[in-house]
């Protein structure tokens, strides 16, 4: 009876590793879904971003000091980056298909990369948590690093500001506004272009933030910009486009599919990815938060 206890109790703590992961992929998926189910414009720079705060942890925080620095640091970097993939993506926004956008951005996700190549190298870096929060503590009798559940409280309360910024305040509905009809919002007075060059920003800024939060857990490497790109798409298509909820509960089960799948099925466990995404879309075709009309 013991040994079925513990294999439980070793299952749990998986499970909440798999929480803390998918928390901050939550907020990479959360900006990439803000932006293209928000503005119609696909942005695979995202994934670049995301590295670019990795490296700004191993850079100003490599042993924990200074991580709330970092954080800063990384988040006025993304709100910069943002503003300015809004500007460059803007003359071509308004084209059929994204096709142009999907070249344009992964032309500056590879510039970016290869920017950060050339100054951190190809070496894989772990930065360390801040000393605050270093050791470890006790869950179901196991051991679980006191970090990672700092990572799910902090991702839990972002998510919760997102959501009510979004979705409860005049300036969420100033964008939802923007988004249906433009030209209506232009002619009360209201410079829309600011409106969406600052939801572009901030979703990028979240993306930088997430990178930071995700580098103690996460090894800072090149090629984790492709790979959690990749994942946050999957997100996006299981959440629904445009959706806080669906961004959220999206990552919440790529997180789990990862982390239980590593444990249960380790040589199944990539495509346990591509299965979850496959038997949602057979169920709910615009994702569990999208509407029909956005998927066609």
């Amino acid at each position: 009876m013991g040994g079925l206890e513990d294999l439980v109790d070793a299952y749990a703590v998986t499970v909440l590793n798999g929480l803390a992961r998918g928390l901050v992929l939550f907020l990479i998926a959360v900006g990439l879904s803000l932006i293209f189910g928000l503005m119609d414009v696909l942005n695979l720079a995202h994934g670049a971003v995301f590295l670019l705060g990795g490296y700004a942890a191993v850079q100003l925080a490599p042993t924990g000091d200074g991580f709330l620095v970092a954080l800063a640091v990384a988040a006025v970097l993304g709100l910069l980056l943002g503003g300015g993939m809004a500007a460059a993506v803007r003359p071509i926004a308004g084209r059929r298909g994204h096709l142009d956008q999907a070249l344009l951005t992964l032309g500056a996700s590879y510039v970016l990369a290869e920017i950060a190549a050339i100054v951190w190298g190809d070496g894989y870096y772990s930065p360390l948590a801040p000393p605050a929060v270093a050791s470890s503590v006790t869950v179901l009798g196991q051991a679980f690093p006191a970090y990672r559940l700092v990572v799910i409280v902090v991702g839990l309360v972002l998510a919760l500001a997102v959501y009510l910024l979004f979705e409860r305040t005049q300036i969420g509905a100033l964008v939802r506004a923007t988004v249906a009809d433009r030209g209506m919002v232009a002619s009360l007075g209201v410079n829309t272009t600011v409106v969406l060059v600052g939801v572009f920003a901030v979703g990028t800024a979240l993306a930088a933030v997430g990178g930071v939060l995700g580098a103690p857990i996460l090894t800072v490497r090149p090629g984790i910009d492709r790979q959690v790109l990749l994942l946050a798409l999957i997100t996006v298509v299981i959440g629904g486009l445009g959706s806080i909820r669906g961004a959220l509960i999206g990552a919440l089960l790529i997180g789990q599919v990862e982390a239980l799948g590593v444990a249960l099925l380790p040589q199944f466990a990539a495509f346990l990815l591509f299965g979850a995404m496959a038997a949602v879309l057979l169920v709910r075709p615009a994702g569990l938060f999208g509407s029909l009309a956005e998927a066609r």
